[in-house]
């Protein structure tokens, strides 16, 4: 990680390795952490492999649905690793999405309380990181690696 073009947040979430991959994997259940509530999410794509699509529209009024994200996974490590980028969308075109282009490393780990979940989100210049930093990226990616921990959670038996 560089902290010149990087910002990062790591938490622990307690449930294993294979519930925060389902959270991150069925559509179901990425429509219900990916943006921070009350703003909802509907999923048009979430093809998890490299090369596969995301592409997520989302509504403040829970009527009309905008464009969120259009991306294209470059890794996936099943239960391991899960790389995108926004920097091309999921047809491979170059884009220039607003408000910044990064690329998202995921990275998921055993940990003896269930799973260190670490988002490492890489930026092109110092700019785009600092202004990433600006809209609330600790806040935004803090608030939707929370509700993701409570879909996780929520998979465990009781």
């Amino acid at each position: 990680m560089n902290p010149d073009l990087d910002l990062a947040l790591e938490r622990v979430i307690r449930a294993p390795r294979a519930a925060v991959w389902g959270a991150w994997t069925d559509p179901a259940r990425f429509e219900k952490w990916w943006l921070p509530a009350p703003t909802l999410c509907r999923v048009e794509r979430l093809d998890v492999r490299p090369g596969g699509g995301l592409v997520t529209l989302l509504s403040d009024d829970g009527v009309e649905f905008v464009p969120h994200m259009d991306a294209t996974f470059l890794v996936v490590d099943e239960l391991e690793r899960i790389v995108f980028t926004n920097a091309i969308d999921s047809a491979w075109r170059p884009t220039s999405p607003a408000p910044v282009a990064m690329t998202a490393e995921i990275i998921l780990a055993d940990h003896p309380d269930g799973t260190t979940y670490r988002a490492v989100v890489r930026h092109g210049d110092p700019a785009a990181r600092a202004h990433h930093e600006e809209l609330g990226f600790f806040d935004g990616w803090g608030t939707v690696t929370k509700q993701l921990a409570e879909v996780a959670e929520s998979q465990l038996p009781r």
